[in-house]
């Protein structure tokens, strides 16, 4: 086949309802969740059976498609419960699944028939041999280890059917093991906080030392400040600037990391690949992704060696969202009257910069804002300040509900 299979899918992460509609509003194609086991994200928020159900019905009327991830290292127990979970899933009309297990791919098609089986990154898939078992236990999709070059990326779609997609991670936080198969948090933490289930509390992110214990006092040549070194600590993973280069290598779906990742994060890095997707200069958008609290980017493995070490632990952010718009109706020819519940306080005076789908970011001075107070009644408010009030505001054009404001947090 050609090896430009078309515009890759843009899959986004939902640690909660909320997140769901930033991902729809802002362009995602698919959307992958997960209800409160099964996941590698057990401490996201995660969503009930009936809050699923919903996100599926919300996903679908906007065209998009809803992945559930069931990827953990599964016990006994959990093979007990997963038939009933892989039917309700069925019913509730779910488009796929993200599994790792074995067993747990052989249930899918006996108890989930509708719905398309996608291997999980935690299989570590990185060989078109293993691709192809996979598909012949009737995996539609292949979610690549994140280890493979470009070049590697490319070989293995060449050699694989064409039946069967890959898919690939473009943006958020690494793993120093392959693909989350480490065993540091449980056994500094107990089992109970084991990445194999979803719990990890990422000591790889801590601040070590490196020492041999039959000559303490040897220099070992690693980076380090003050604060110690972080030679566990990847940096995150950021490919915006290579999305052309992953289409023509064949990949069918592009995913962000991030379920347990709040709102602003779901919008701003959903905006930005969506943009890049439809045509833009990856330059106008790579500022961005800058705006968002991250670890210092790199490109991973995608280019061959990876540069893993940032050196210090700290995320940097240079935005802070301050209000989610709620309603908006225009007043006058040219001027709308925009309603927004506050997230986090803005100074006074501040010029936020506005975040809407299809649109470039814009300037809005946060002035003449009005409050509504506890008896519904509006009185003026010199800035915003009281997490989750309602302010209201003049635009000089129109605003979007889930459409976003936001400052610079200095």
């Amino acid at each position: 086949m050609d090896a430009v299979r078309g515009t890759p899918e843009l899959l986004v992460p939902a640690q909660g309802p909320e997140q769901l509609q930033m991902a729809l509003h802002f362009g995602a194609d698919a959307v992958y969740l997960a209800l409160p086991r099964f996941g590698m994200r057990a401490g996201a928020r995660n969503f009930t059976e009936k809050e699923l159900a919903s996100a599926v019905e919300l996903a679908h009327a906007r065209g998009a498609r809803v992945h559930v991830t069931l990827n953990t290292v599964m016990s006994d127990a959990d093979m007990d419960e997963l038939p009933r979970v892989l039917a309700w899933l069925d019913g509730c009309g779910a488009d796929a699944v993200i599994v790792s297990d074995l067993g747990a791919m052989a249930l899918v098609p006996q108890c989930a028939p509708h719905v398309e089986l996608h291997v999980s990154t935690q299989a570590s898939v990185m060989n078109a041999g293993a691709a192809e078992a996979y598909a012949r236990l009737g995996a539609r999709r292949i979610v690549l280890a994140r280890e493979m070059t470009l070049t590697q990326t490319a070989e293995l779609r060449r050699r694989l059917t064409s039946e069967v997609e890959l898919e690939v991670f473009v943006h958020g936080s690494m793993c120093m093991a392959y693909s989350g198969r480490c065993l540091i948090s449980a056994e500094l933490m107990g089992p109970a906080r084991s990445a194999a289930k979803g719990a990890c509390t990422q000591p790889c992110r801590w601040a070590w030392s490196l020492v041999e214990e039959r000559n303490p006092s040897a220099v070992v040549d690693v980076v380090q400040d003050e604060r110690g070194s972080y030679l566990l600590s990847s940096n995150d993973l950021c490919l915006l600037e290579h999305l052309d280069d992953l289409r023509e290598a064949g990949v069918d779906a592009l995913k962000i990391e991030g379920r347990a990742k709040g709102s602003y994060y779901t919008a701003c890095v959903t905006n930005a690949y969506r943009h890049v997707l439809d045509g833009e200069a990856p330059d106008k958008w790579l500022g961005e992704l800058d705006a968002v609290s991250h670890r210092p980017y790199s490109t991973g493995f995608l280019l061959g060696a990876p540069t893993q070490n940032p050196g210090r632990v700290d995320y940097a952010r240079e935005r802070l969202l301050v209000g989610v718009v709620t309603g908006c109706e225009q007043v006058e020819a040219g001027v709308w009257l925009v309603s927004l519940t506050c997230r986090n306080r803005a100074p006074q005076g501040a010029v936020a910069e506005v975040l809407a789908p299809g649109a470039d970011v814009r300037g809005l001075p946060l002035a003449g804002l009005e409050m509504r107070n506890k008896d519904g009644f509006w009185q003026a408010a010199d800035q915003l300040q009281r997490n989750g009030a309602t302010y209201r505001l003049q635009t000089p054009w129109p605003l979007e509900p889930y459409d976003l404001l936001c400052v610079s947090p200095n």
